[in-house]
């Protein structure tokens, strides 16, 4: 009898559990945007006070300001055209990207400006001169560049145009800054759509929140050539792809097949010794130095300028073979592991690769078109700037779905 009440008893408790886990719809099961008001897995609700929170309120990404959602895949990373300098250095091999996000634009003058203002502010006398773009960048003995030296950052005739003469390590400082100010913000306008004034939150912020959005920060070679290359334009059934891509556009022109504007240049570049713009009255590129930043059609990914205007720091530190080293999903190269410094002897001058070698990639208003295949690669000291590198941020794309 009692063994009886106990297998009765044990019943219903199970069956209490079982209800009680169930609440969802019928076939629906939870999800990371909706994982339900109880554990699937113990029963518990969630979200009462002294449990675990699960912050129910949750939506998906909040999607940062000048970001596109770059949806991940595979590709075909490398050089697609022949390398007529005979560097060796980027061989075609199969990766895959995960999701995530960059920014539409290069970064501006006007954006660079608005992080030294914050800087003067909120840092030290120090770390405000050594945030100071390199204006001497403009500089040339045999040339007449001088005004851009005091007029090409700070003059509003040039706000929307990249921001050049920032080195590597300056563009993370301004990912790091950024990051700061984007998520203040964020904080700021939530309270003013409630109707109370902006004022700094007393409840700590935290990642579990997902009112803060991801570090932004330099994008990985990788991840930067398939933003560049934008394959997704050109997709068919079953995986197939119509061509591969020299440039972020179908084709091996520079200019516009189809249009009104046929017959003009897709990118602001170097057009041949000496021509940088084409005529006046038919300026072909429409720019002699650097253009504004949503010059030009963007990609198909939505992208601006992922060609031309100005080079752009990416993440990776330099090797001529890390294509042999990479991993196939999501590669990157941010230390010499595999492919120790020591071995190319910088200190005897034998070779200009060390641990502060960084790549730059996209070509720009002072290059030939061989640069602004995405698959081309260049590098550079982190602390060097010049005037025709700039820059723009990323950040991960978190879970399957976005907001």
């Amino acid at each position: 009898m009692r063994t009886q009440f106990r297998l009765i008893l044990f019943i219903s408790l199970a069956i209490g559990a079982l209800s009680s886990c169930s609440k969802f719809k019928k076939n629906e099961k939870p999800s990371s945007l909706s994982p339900g008001k109880t554990s699937s897995i113990s029963g518990v609700d969630y979200n009462k006070k002294g449990g675990f929170q699960t912050n129910s309120k949750f939506g998906g990404d909040m999607v940062g300001p000048n970001l596109v959602f770059i949806e991940g895949g595979r590709f075909t990373m490398g050089a697609t055209d022949e390398d007529v300098l005979g560097k060796h250095d980027n061989y075609q091999r199969t990766v895959t990207i995960q999701s995530f996000y960059i920014d539409e634009t290069e970064m501006a003058n006007i954006h660079y400006l608005e992080y030294l203002n914050a800087v003067q502010k909120d840092s030290t006398q120090e770390f405000y001169e050594a945030a100071l773009p390199d204006t001497t960048v403009w500089l040339n003995q045999l040339a007449y560049n001088d005004p851009y030296v005091e007029q090409y950052l700070r003059h509003p005739g040039f706000r929307l145009y990249p921001v050049v003469g920032v080195s590597w390590k300056q563009a993370n400082d301004f990912c790091k800054w950024r990051t700061t100010a984007v998520n203040n913000s964020i904080n700021n306008i939530e309270k003013v759509e409630k109707g109370k004034k902006p004022k700094k939150s007393k409840k700590e912020l935290n990642v579990a929140s997902g009112r803060l959005l991801p570090p932004f920060r330099l994008p990985t070679e990788a991840e930067w050539e398939y933003a560049a290359k934008a394959m997704i334009g050109t997709q068919q059934e079953d995986e197939n792809q119509s061509n591969q891509r020299i440039y972020p556009w179908d084709g091996p022109s520079m200019r516009q097949p189809l249009g009104k504007d046929r017959g003009m240049m897709m990118a602001n570049f170097k057009r041949g010794r000496g021509d940088y713009v084409g005529l006046a009255g038919r300026n072909n590129d429409g720019a002699i130095i650097t253009a504004e930043i949503y010059s030009y059609s963007p990609n198909d990914f939505g992208l601006y300028q992922m060609a031309g205007n100005v080079n752009e720091w990416v993440a990776d530190l330099y090797r001529p073979l890390s294509y042999q080293d990479f991993n196939d999903l999501n590669p990157v190269r941010l230390n010499d592991d595999l492919d120790k410094a020591k071995m190319y002897d910088k200190k005897n001058n034998q070779s200009l690769i060390d641990n502060k070698i960084r790549v730059y990639k996209g070509g720009s208003w002072s290059d030939l078109p061989f640069w602004l295949a995405p698959g081309t690669r260049r590098f550079l000291d982190e602390d060097s700037a010049t005037s025709t590198i700039g820059f723009r941020c990323a950040m991960i794309a978190t879970g399957s779905k976005r907001k």
